[in-house]
């Protein structure tokens, strides 16, 4: 059995492939049952989020785990295998591991160094425990994903300066308009990327009204009184976008909020005034035909990757610094799965090993019974010591060739000697 992860991002598929196989929180624990049910796949854990949708997988044999997955994409997204097969990437054991930290520190991301995919991966890791769809192969693999993470954030530089898509998302802004001095912002959203977005904005000095729009009034109210905004409801978004000077959206929705149709009343209601809506939602809130509107520009994901690889510079040398991290952190991880992977093999030897004295000493008891219970014990820690002196070194050679294919060769030598399983 091995580790594989399949994937498509925001490098591999265009925005409206990647928001087709995007994975919400509603609807998770059916994608997890769907995969998970496949024929050769034992453990799944399913990583959805604006950037990504990664299915990590533990499976009885590779290609047969990259059909699965590939057909489980097209099921969920209701597009054909064919129009995004070729984009998919996969990796296999080790470099599994290798891919996954990468992303928990945030040099994969569109964002580099972005705060909210650590929480992301370790979402998605709980959600995959709770259904019960990840055992400890991927337990063991995310736990110490986050540890990589961590560690990468806290030892560089690699989290200062703009390190989050909401945070990015209203930076862009910004700068399209050249300051958001005075500007009314209306947020649609009161999830974490909604709630980034307000806390951004709620940081920045001369901003105008703030107000914030979600199907959950209470939580609208929250983030409202957190930001130091308004709320409201989600059926008058019609008016408020009439006041609205920038609209910053990024629901869960499944589908499309904000058609052309929807919004060319609006925009007829205030000629004169145009609007700018960014919408990092995954898949989008806003519908691409907005943007022919009069008046109305529309920035989405693809923009925000333009404009953080812009940006990027003034951390590129810190990735340096979390790639050696994640070297050694690698070189742990394999060492340990490793040792993980030979255990039963050693744990075979030693039983086989005390079956052949202990039957050895049943098969000579008969000569041994003049003995006294001193003497028995004597013998007994003698052929125990004996025991555990032949099958010392090759331990010790068997775990130090681990991960190599002369430790491969030895284990396979010391199965078919010992006839071990």
């Amino acid at each position: 059995m091995s580790v594989v992860v399949v994937g498509l991002n925001h490098r591999t598929v265009p925005l409206e492939i990647l928001e087709g196989v995007t994975v919400n929180d509603a609807d998770l624990p059916k994608a997890l049952a769907a995969l998970g049910s496949r024929e050769n796949l034992s453990e799944v854990v399913l990583l959805s989020t604006c950037m990504r949708t990664e299915a990590y997988v533990v499976a009885e044999r590779f290609h047969s785990a990259l059909a699965e997955v590939r057909d489980f994409f097209a099921d969920i997204s209701s597009i054909p295998a064919d129009r995004f097969a070729d984009h998919l990437y996969s990796f296999y054991e080790d470099n599994v591991a290798g891919h996954l930290f990468r992303v928990a520190s945030g040099i994969d991301s569109a964002v580099v160094g972005e705060s909210e995919i650590l929480g992301q991966v370790r979402h998605a890791w709980e959600g995959a425990a709770a259904e019960k769809a990840a055992g400890p192969v991927l337990g063991g693999l995310f736990r110490h994903a986050l540890e990589v993470g961590k560690r990468a954030r806290t030892e560089t530089g690699i989290g200062r300066g703009t390190t989050s898509v909401s945070q990015a998302a209203v930076e862009m802004a910004a700068q399209r308009l050249g300051t958001l001095d005075g500007r009314r912002i209306l947020v649609l959203g009161a999830g974490d990327m909604g709630e980034g977005m307000a806390v951004a904005l709620a940081g920045a000095r001369n901003v105008g009204e703030l107000t914030v729009a979600n199907r959950t009034w209470d939580k609208a109210v929250a983030l409202a009184d957190r930001a130091g905004g308004r709320a409201v409801p989600f059926a008058d978004l019609g008016p408020a976008l009439e006041q609205a000077d920038v609209l910053l959206t990024s629901t869960g929705a499944p589908s499309v909020l904000l058609s052309a149709d929807d919004l060319a009343p609006v925009m007829a209601a205030r000629p004169d005034r145009p609007l700018l809506v960014v919408d990092i939602a995954v898949p989008r809130d806003v519908d691409a035909g907005v943007a022919d509107l009069p008046g109305v520009t529309l920035l989405d994901m693809d923009d925000l990757k333009a404009f953080a690889e812009a940006g990027l510079a003034g951390r590129r040398r810190e990735v340096a610094g979390v790639e050696s991290i994640v070297a050694d952190e690698l070189e742990r991880y394999c060492a340990a799965s490793t040792a993980r992977q030979l255990a039963p093999l050693v744990v075979a030897l030693r039983q086989r090993g005390e079956q052949l004295r202990t039957g050895e000493l049943e098969r000579f008891r008969s000569r041994l019974g003049d003995l006294e219970d001193s003497q028995r014990e004597a013998v007994d820690a003698l052929t125990t010591a004996l025991l555990a002196k032949l099958l010392h070194e090759p331990t010790v050679r068997l775990k130090a060739a681990a991960g190599t294919p002369r430790g491969d060769r030895l284990a396979e030598a010391l199965r078919t000697l010992f006839d071990l399983p």
